[in-house]
Formats: C-alpha cells, structure tokens, sequence
C-alpha cells in the first residue's frame, strides 16, 4: 500500500511571519490549461519562485488539443481565436508568427465560425433535397433578426415575458415560427421547409454554447457574453502552440504531469490523516504543520501551500465539489456551481479519398423535415445522430486533405462518446448518404472524433449562462476564499480561474487566459513589497 507523505519545502503563512522574514509564498496551480498556464507563466515572471502546477493527465493544454495526422493538424478542442482587437490569444499568435499562413479563406464573418467563409452552405434535408438558396437567406434573415433581440433583454434590460420561460431556444422558436407562418409570401411548402430549418439551426446554436438544447440557455442573460471586435482566425499549425507558448518561460520542474488531485485542504483544516502523518515525519518544519492549505494529491502526498489557484472545468466542480474541498465550500458558492451550465459539443472528422462535395460547398447543414413542428431537441438514445447539426468542409484541401468536421452536442454527445469509431463512421456515411441522396457515397477512410463530456478531468466542453443563472453567479465562482473584506487581513487561500470564472468571455480561450493572468495579479498586488 502506498504511503502518505508531506512536502517538506514548504513557507509560512504568507501574512504573518513568513512575509516579515521575506520568505517566498508557495503557490499551487491546479490544473495545466490555458488558465493555470497563463497565471503560472505571470506569477513567475513578476519574481514568485515556489510555484507548482499540478495537472491530473499526461499532457498540458486542458482543453486545447491539437492531433497531427499526416501532415495535417486537427483540433479535437479549441480551434478558433474568437476576435483580435484586445484578443490576448491573437497577440500571442501574431507576436509569434502563428498567423503568417492565414488566409482570408481561414477567416470567418459573421456569429457562427466556419473553416472559411468562401463558398456557401448547403442545407439538406433528409429527404434528399437541396433547400433553394433563396429559401436559406430569407431564413438566415429572419433568424438573425430574432437573434438580435435575443441579445437585448440583457444589453437593454427588457423584461421577460412569461411564455419565453426565460429561455433563448423557447424565445427563438416561438418569434420564429410565428413570423415564419404570418409570411403571406410563401407557399405552405416554403413554410414547411422554414420551420424545419428553425431546429436545425438551433442546434447549431446549442454546439456554438455547448448546451444541451438552447431551451437550456438564460434569455435575461444571454447578451452579457461579448464579442470581441475583428476576424475569427485558425492557427494552422495547430491551437497547442499557444499552450507551448505560455510555458516556454515555466521551467520544466514546475508542472508535474499525471498528479491528479484528490482535495483541496483549506482553512487550516488539516485532516487527521495529514496531522499523523506529520507528526511522523520529523523533516517537516513545525510551522508547515499548520499551514494553510494541504493539497492532498491522489498518489497521497500532502503539499502545503499559501495559495492555490483551481483551474479545474466547470463539469469537474459539479461533479467533484463536495470532496475536491475541504471544509466544503461555501453554500453561495456551492450553488453558483450547480446554477451555471456546462455541457458537450464534441467534433467527428471523417477523412475521404476523394470529395463527394462540390468545390462550393463549405458545409452540410442537415434538415429534418419531420421536425418542423417539434419542440424539443432530445431523441431517443438510438436517434442520437439526428443531433448532427452539419458537417463543416475543412478548408484549404492542401492542407486538411479531403476532410469533414461534424458537430454533435449535448446528450447525444455523450452516447455518440460511447459507440466505437466503426459504428459512428458507418452512422455518418449513412447520413450524408440520406441528406445528399447520394448512395454510393464510400465510408470515410479515417475518423478522428473528441471525447470532452466522458472524460472525468473535463466532463464537459465549455461553460453557459443555463436559465436561472447570472453573470452574478460567474462572480461567485470566482471570488476566493475565505471570503474577506479585504485580502490584506485575510489570505486569499483558494483561488478560481478558467473560462467559467470570466463574466463575459466564458467559453473562449482568451476568458481562460484572462482569468489565469486575473488571479495572479491579485497576488503579485498582495505580495508587492516582497517582489520589489
């Protein structure tokens, strides 16, 4: 059996005898992501010198991963830098070259990103029929109009009304279909085609907020999540430069890779457990006996610290809250975690030998006529590829060779984790098959597809604003503890950074980035006269 142990290299309380003799504050990072990379990669920068970041798998990145096949690089998880001006991730691109080979065909305009904004989308429905593209601009119109108003119960502070349950996808549908069917310009075919093509694009809108269903996503709150101004771009040569980027200056020493974390010991509650084996191990210097913070690893180590910084996903706190800390956290806070919304949008690649597209199509939007009526997006596990919103053309072919990039989210995500890759190749082929009218098109020689909602150290792709919730409770989840006035008279024990914690970038790369560099300002302000 493995035995428990204490780092013994551990300071002082950082506000009382150890600041006084100018001792260097231990900060423990949780979490190897672009957060825990940004704060680590600041805190070192500006003089700490005991900082560690623990990471739980045997890579850094969290939820950038980047997967080269052939000459081609995939993203599995983050792939675009959403704007540019202000935009951290773009400087850090631009500074370092990564931008050199973008094209204007890599950048996207508009709300949804695709991999170029040459060519158009087709919209197919499962009966083997092209929408006209007519048809698909003047819905495109509408529905961007709804959208727009979408935004203003927040930006303008309108009222909610009672039939929208406080709900994007409830709102949506409702304006939608009313306005789709008040047209007395179109035919009840047209109409048809139109209020089927409302659930297809709200799944689009589902894997764009990685919810369940848009149902799930808070109207009153829905226009506080901001835009930044400027072009969407791709890192061609994959998103982990990025991560690489940020710990180029973090000494190889500082990230312990394949050191998950079992609880967090906060508020001089130490265990009994860390308290016998302390009293066992004579190394260990008497004032480390009663520091702050134990971090108590799952290979049973004990590391003290003045600080630590949790980086972990939104989906793992839900999941993990009640034993990750000790004493549990506090009950605001507790609810902050099972108020926000976090679910799966994961990616299918299929590679074929040779395109079955033409050279205009940028992607296939799948419509299903006979839920042209349906409220809800939910299927029966069996259906779950009938959450298959489109599959995107990767573009340029040089580089991607000939690719598609499919979209599922939600529930559906989840089971489509569970089916091998044979089954979802074979699911897919009979789809596009079905959507295309086109039976002989071949199985794709190669599938690459992502896994965010099963894996227990993510459990879930990015996070939203789920209905009851507010960008207050993003507030909560990012205030440190133990809650303090001021954190010259109380230490900032445990601290909260990642995309979930940023009230109005949450879900992109650069709210992670932001909330990482967030929190170690907080400490390097508290420790300025030590650092000078």
């Amino acid at each position: 059996m493995q035995s428990c142990e204490i780092s013994a290299d551990s300071t002082d309380d950082p506000l009382s005898s150890g600041l006084r003799r100018k001792r260097q504050p231990r900060i423990v990072v949780i979490g190897a992501g672009l957060a825990g990379l940004s704060a680590a990669k600041a805190l070192l920068e500006s003089g700490f010198t005991d900082v560690t970041v623990l990471e739980a798998t045997d890579r850094i990145g969290g939820r950038v991963q980047s997967v080269k096949l052939g000459h081609a690089t995939f993203e599995l998880g983050a792939t675009w830098i959403h704007g540019s001006h202000g935009n951290p991730v773009y400087h850090l691109a631009e500074d370092n070259g990564l931008l050199e080979e973008t094209t204007d065909g890599e950048r996207s305009v508009g709300r949804i990103s695709l991999y170029s904004k040459n060519g158009v989308a087709y919209h197919l429905t499962n009966n083997g029929q092209r929408i006209p593209k007519d048809v698909v601009e003047e819905f495109s119109d509408l529905y961007n109009e709804v959208y727009n108003l979408t935004q203003e119960f927040f930006q303008r502070g309108k009222p909610v009304n009672a039939e929208s349950q406080n709900s994007v996808g409830v709102f949506t549908r409702d304006v939608v279909r009313k306005r789709v069917k008040a047209d007395p310009d179109d035919t009840e075919a047209v109409k048809r085609l139109k209020l089927a093509m409302i659930q297809q694009y709200l799944k689009v809108e589902s894997c764009e907020s990685s919810s369940h269903s848009m149902d799930e996503v808070s109207l009153s709150e829905f226009g506080e999540w901001t835009e930044i101004p400027g072009a969407h771009h791709v890192i061609p040569c994959g998103f982990i430069k990025i991560v690489e980027i940020l710990a180029r200056s973090i000494p190889e020493s500082v990230i312990q890779l394949r050191k998950p974390v079992k609880c967090i010991h906060w508020n001089q509650s130490v265990s009994k457990e860390i308290e016998r084996v302390a009293d066992h191990n004579s190394d260990l210097p008497e004032e480390d006996k009663g520091s702050n913070v134990f971090v108590e690893c799952e290979d049973c180590e004990f590391i003290p610290a003045d600080h630590v910084i949790v980086t972990v996903s939104l989906g793992v706190l839900k999941k993990r809250h009640e034993s990750l800390f000790h004493p549990r956290l506090p009950e605001d806070k507790v609810m902050a975690i099972e108020k926000l919304g976090i679910n799966t949008t994961d990616k299918i690649f299929l590679e074929f030998e040779e395109p079955f597209w033409s050279s205009e199509c940028n992607s296939i939007q799948f419509v299903w006529e006979d839920e042209a009526e349906s409220e809800s997006l939910t299927y029966p596990e069996e259906l779950w590829y009938k959450k298959i919103c489109s599959f995107d053309v990767l573009y340029p072919p040089e580089r991607y060779g000939h690719v598609l990039s499919g979209w599922i989210c939600g529930e559906e995500a989840l089971i489509m984790e569970k089916c091998d890759d044979e089954t979802v190749a074979e699911t897919c082929t009979e789809m596009l098959r079905k959507f295309t009218g086109n039976p002989n098109i071949p199985k794709p020689r190669r599938i690459l597809r992502s896994s965010w909602g099963s894996n227990p150290n993510f459990r879930g792709s990015y996070s939203y604003t789920q209905v009851g919730s507010s960008g207050a409770d993003v507030e909560k989840l990012a205030k440190p503890l133990p809650y303090a006035e001021s954190s010259k008279t109380t230490p900032m024990q445990v601290m909260f950074s990642g995309e979930a914690t940023h009230r109005k970038y949450y879900s992109t790369t650069h709210g992670a980035v932001l909330s990482g560099q967030r929190e170690a300002a907080h400490l390097i302000e508290m420790y300025q006269d030590l650092l000078q």
